[in-house]
Order: structure tokens, then sequence, then C-alpha cells
């Protein structure tokens, strides 16, 4: 229970500590920092055993800054300006920062330091979901597709940069916050993605990762000189999909298909804000990504059943999507949804010259929408064949029982 209690806190006060402290040491000191907020934690795990304290968040806050004061102090050339920090009256207080205020404060400077441009784009991202939304360096790798070494060197290098260019933490000049913006957007894309889907081996749906990505999404739309319309298409995005979050799974944790979803478990207050959110972002001029995958999901909450989705204006929002952002995975999206249309045709001619290798962990798809065209071609046979290949490309539990159950009834068909 006690471990339970202090995941819990680390998803949720990670990025909150390590924001504060920062605040509070300063920026050259964020390894440092990183280092005492999981001690703490670890501390946490193991006298939390014996008795919960009546301030969990406070208790782990106070270890973490003395903690971070200990480190600091066992670096001879620090220890001066540590002993000031620690005694000078004058000095921010700690207490004063755990404010509602200072705390958004503190996490929309770390916001914008992660998308600094003296961090390659790559390094900003890494950044941004280890220090912001307390990603291992495997989940980070899982949600931008990549290696676990790959990842800590990114990181390597941004702290190193960071140090080297005296990056403060601050917010960026007024001419330089809507370029910056883009690169906060898509650290909190990727976070919810990794919720929404995740590649964690044991669990399709991570909430706490979706709810922090609703969270910093909030945070940054409270503030006027942040507000776009990206940024409000985005939070819409994330509430149509957040909204149908309950019924991607049954009571047996197996995943259930969009077909067979129980709409009325959608919750319809997310959807209102989705709505009111988009209405918000036609006010700009402004237009992303965001807005067509907004538009695409809003196309699924609208329709009653499955039967009444409109394919056709799905396809066309794909389509748009592709002119303004090409890549492979929106390429296998407009192929699903020509499936749908029983554009067979077309279907055909996307996955023969789709680059697969651009998928990486997500390859499984591929496969199984040529098992789909397949199963709509009545060849039983061949279907089979390529959903048996995406469960072996597949690394989640959920998702292989998924593909597997799939497999039997087309092997149940195939006898008849």
């Amino acid at each position: 229970m006690e471990n339970k209690i202090v995941d819990h806190l680390f998803r949720h006060h990670y990025g909150k500590m390590v924001a504060i402290l920062t605040r509070y040491f300063g920026l050259s000191h964020i390894e440092t920092i990183e280092d005492a907020v999981q001690d703490a934690f670890i501390k946490a795990t193991l006298q939390w055993r014996k008795q919960l304290p009546d301030n969990p968040e406070a208790w782990l806050t106070k270890v973490a800054k003395n903690r971070t004061i200990d480190l600091l102090r066992s670096i001879k050339s620090e220890k001066n300006r540590i002993d000031k920090i620690a005694t000078d009256a004058s000095s921010i207080e700690l207490k004063d920062l755990f404010l509602d205020h200072e705390i958004a404060d503190s996490q929309l400077r770390m916001i914008f330091v992660a998308c600094h441009p003296s961090l390659k784009p790559h390094e900003q991202i890494a950044f941004a979901l280890k220090t912001i939304s307390g990603f291992s360096t495997k989940e980070i790798a899982a949600a931008l597709l990549t290696k676990e070494d790959t990842i800590t060197k990114r990181l390597n290098r941004a702290k190193q940069t960071i140090i080297k260019n005296n990056i403060q933490f601050d917010f960026p000049p007024s001419n330089e916050v809507q370029g910056r913006l883009a690169r906060v957007m898509e650290v909190v894309y990727l976070t919810f993605n990794e919720g929404f889907h995740s590649t964690n081996k044991d669990k399709l749906i991570r909430e706490d990762l979706c709810g922090e990505s609703i969270r910093l999404c909030k945070l940054l739309l409270e503030k006027e000189k942040f507000r776009s319309g990206s940024l409000y298409a985005l939070f819409a995005l994330l509430c149509f999909h957040a909204s149908r979050l309950e019924s991607k799974t049954n009571d047996a944790n197996e995943i259930v298909d969009i077909r067979e979803q129980d709409r009325s478990k959608w919750f319809f207050p997310l959807i209102q804000m989705g709505n009111s959110s988009m209405n918000k972002a036609m006010e700009y001029d402004d237009v992303s990504i965001y807005h067509y995958e907004a538009a695409i999901a809003a196309e699924h909450i609208k329709a009653k059943t499955f039967e009444e989705t409109d394919w056709r204006k799905i396809l066309n929002w794909y389509n748009q999507l592709q002119g303004l952002q090409p890549n492979t995975f929106n390429l296998l999206n407009i192929a699903i949804v020509n499936l749908q249309l029983r554009n067979f045709e077309e279907v055909k001619d996307i996955l023969e010259t789709l680059p697969i290798e651009d998928l990486e962990q997500r390859a499984y798809l591929f496969y199984g929408c040529y098992a789909e065209y397949y199963v709509k071609r009545g060849d039983l046979v061949l279907a089979i064949s390529y959903l048996e290949t995406a469960i072996s490309k597949t690394s989640n539990r959920l998702e292989s029982a998924y593909l597997e159950k799939k497999k039997q009834q087309l092997e149940i068909q195939s006898k008849v």
C-alpha cells in the first residue's frame, strides 16, 4: 500500500518538487536536485512501511530540500554558496514557493527552460518529459520510440548545455514565446499519447499521464500571453480523447474496440470542455495538427453508434493533416479509414509503399491493418497470417491478448 502511495506521489509531485527546488537552488544544480528528489522517494519507500506522515508531500519536499543541501555541501567549491542559501534570511523562503500560484509559476518556468532553443529538439522533449512529468528513461524511450541509452545521452547533453550556456530559470522574451510554445505543446501531446495508448507491457491506459498532460495544458491556458488557437485545439483534443478512457477497457481489463465501446460511458463534461475549447481555437488565425486531430476526434465523439461515423469527413481531415505535416502514421490512419469506406485499391496502394520501419514500436498496427484488409476481402487465411505477425510485434500484454482473440475468432470462422 505504501509503495502505491509513493508511486502516486512520484508521478504527481516529482516534476513539481524538481521545479520548486530548481527555482530555489538554481538551474546549475538540476542534476543534484533530481538526485535529491529521487533519494527522498527512496527514503519514503523505506520509512513509510512503519507509519505514513500526516502530510506526505510536505515530508517529501523537506527531505528533498535537506538532501539537496547535503549533496551540494559535499561539493567543496559550492560550500560557501550553499551555506549562504541555507542561512541567509533574505533568500526566498521555500514554504512561499508552495503557494498555488508559485507552484504553477515554477512549473511553467521549467516547461520553457526545457524548450530553450540552445537545446536540440530531441533533447528538449527528453528533458521536459524527465523534469516536468517524472518519466523514467525507459518511459521516455517508449514515448519517443527510441533506445534507452540514446535518451540517457540526450538528457546528459541537455544538462551540460544548460550549465554551459548559463540558461536562467525564467520565461522567454515575449518575441520568443510562440516559437517555444510549439515544442511545449509537443511535449504535452507526447505525454498524453503515452498515457492514452501506453507502450507499457502490462497497461494499455495510464490515466496519470493523461491527467498530467491536461493539467499542464490548463496551466498554460491560464496565462493569456501563452494562449493560441493551437493550444486551445490541443486542449480540445486531449479532452475528447480523455472522455473515452473509461470505455477503452472492460472489467476484465481487456481492450474494447471503438466499434464495441459503450458510448454511454463517454464522459460528457470533458466533451463539453473540448467543444468549448475548439470554439475558442477558431477565434485565432493559427492552424496546427492539433486542429485537425481534434476535428477527427470530434467526428468519433459525435457518432451515436460506430455505424453512424462519418468516415468521409474523417478521411478529409486526415488528408489535410497529412498535407500539413506528412508522416507514416497519418498514412496508416488514411488506410484504416479507407478500409471503412471499402476503398480497397487505395488501401492496398498505401500499405504496399508504407515505410514500416518508421512505425518502430507501433509496427504491429501496420500488420493489424493488413489483417483487417484481408478480412474485408474475404481471405481469412492471409488475415490470420498477418495477425500472427502483428502479435509477434506487440510488446503490450493487453494488445497481444486483443489480437490473439481476434485471431481465434477468425480461425473459427475459417472452419465454418
